[in-house]
């Protein structure tokens, strides 16, 4: 199975696991790091503890984050030049993460789950 970890600025990550289990009930290998400026210098290490646990306990991780550049962005970056397997998504929203927790199965790649994450986010943004 391919493990996902979720992190961004706020309680972003806390407002969308509490959107996913509402929807979608709680997910398994779905983990939740927020990240609050009060606690950045713990921040690194319970990130990089979440992932480490996370891809040894699966075939792969993809770590969620808000938004490109930022803290959680970067140290989810860092975290994948130390555990093998780590894929990160910046942009994430509802939509996507809907999408690859309802499509993932014990068999998905961490490639074909990327994609359909970035794939969904994309269709997720509309105009009416």
């Amino acid at each position: 199975m391919v493990g996902f970890v979720l992190t961004g600025h706020g309680d972003f990550s806390v407002g969308l696991d509490s959107s996913v289990k509402m929807i979608a009930g709680p997910q398994e290998e779905f983990d939740v790091v927020p990240f609050h400026e009060d606690e950045a210098g713990e921040f690194p290490q319970k990130l990089g503890d979440a992932i480490a646990a996370s891809a040894e306990r699966n075939d792969g991780v993809i770590v969620f984050c808000d938004l490109m550049g930022g803290t959680p962005f970067n140290q989810a970056m860092m975290n994948t030049q130390v555990a093998p397997g780590v894929e990160v998504v910046a942009g994430t929203n509802l939509p996507m993460l809907l999408e690859v927790l309802t499509t993932r199965t014990p068999e998905s790649t961490t490639q074909e789950l990327v994609d359909c994450a970035v794939e969904a986010g994309k269709e997720g943004v509309v105009h009416m």
